[in-house]
């Protein structure tokens, strides 16, 4: 099987470089022209998370295909961090700390990495499961959904933060033998 990885096109959270983690905010004009612009390939299966910025992409790229919701997909909660940016949490000593564990330490009053990458995964192979029969399937989810995904299924060495990616990108992968296979860059 097909599978593309895209994250969500740009929103206002974006732009002013939030950590938008559980914020519901709905594509920027910026985000939908990106999204909009660009060729992506075709997908017999959508899934997005529960969010407005994944579902109105996956309505830009895909407007004919059925798209399938589920909640587990969406962004990390950053707790006290949510709805700020590096500059209004510089000299936090919670931030600091978050940042000297290499991402690792839970947010505070937020989600555990561990947590985080557990649902995603979950979700994962609960699609990978149910629509088994396709030939393609497109996740239209978040940065962070896409690297805890790529990070538990990719055979390569790489780690959650190597699978990083622009908003409106993502990834290409064959699905075999249980793993992610022949990952390029989407775009």
């Amino acid at each position: 099987m097909d599978i593309l990885f895209i994250r969500h096109g740009k929103a206002k959270g974006n732009l002013e470089k939030r950590y938008i983690g559980v914020t519901d905010e709905p594509l920027s004009a910026d985000g939908i022209y990106e999204v909009a612009k660009n060729d992506y390939p075709s997908a017999d299966i959508v899934v997005t998370s529960g969010m407005k910025r994944c579902i109105e992409t996956a309505g830009i790229i895909y407007p004919n295909t059925e798209i399938f919701i589920d909640s587990r997909l969406n962004e990390c909660d950053f707790g006290d961090f949510e709805g700020k940016n590096h500059y209004e949490l510089n000299g936090s000593a919670n931030y600091q700390n978050w940042i000297d564990s290499n991402g690792e330490m839970p947010f505070p009053n937020g989600e555990s990495l561990q947590h985080f990458k557990k649902r995603c995964v979950a979700a994962f192979d609960d699609t990978i499961r149910r629509f088994s029969d396709k030939n393609s399937m497109a996740f239209i989810v978040h940065g962070g959904t896409i690297m805890a995904i790529l990070e538990a299924y990719c055979d390569n060495g790489k780690k959650y933060f190597d699978f990083m990616c622009d908003n409106a990108n993502g990834y290409t992968c064959t699905w075999e033998e249980k793993k992610c296979a022949n990952i390029h860059s989407l775009l």
